[in-house]
């Protein structure tokens, strides 16, 4: 019994630990970063994702725009996209606060950027990027 409750402790803390400031650690990295973003919403995560947004008015609009889109789509569409994996094409630095991951997903596998920007030392999606062609 003693072994059994020791158990349960340890698995408990190893949960909390894995879970404490998970995409905090990711933004430090602009793949890692951009990975969680494109994964969160892909799981139509949508509190997650936004922790990944370099929020402005513009990427706002589209990041809302883009949750109500999905939260439309049929109930098979999102389990789709929810079983998905990420499919990371390429990545390029363009400066040292700007790189663009190109990526898309098994499910669709529509070819997508996202442009990462480095600020106060975290790297952030600038969403609009992926509205706009810039590149």
């Amino acid at each position: 019994m003693r072994k059994f409750f020791f158990a349960i402790i340890i698995c408990s803390i190893g949960f909390a630990a894995c879970d404490n400031g998970h995409s905090e650690e990711n933004k430090k990295d602009p793949l890692e970063s951009g990975r969680g973003f494109i994964e969160a919403s892909l799981k139509g995560n949508y509190v997650e994702a936004k922790k990944y947004l370099l929020e402005d008015s513009t990427n706002l609009e589209y990041f809302n725009g883009m949750r109500d889109f999905n939260s439309k789509r049929t109930p098979i569409e999102r389990e789709n996209y929810r079983d998905a994996n990420i499919i990371i094409d390429s990545t390029s630095q363009l400066s040292d606060s700007v790189n663009i991951i190109s990526y898309s997903n098994t499910y669709k596998k529509v070819p997508s950027k996202l442009k990462m920007v480095r600020k106060n030392n975290e790297w952030l999606v600038d969403f609009k990027f992926s509205f706009v062609d810039s590149l």
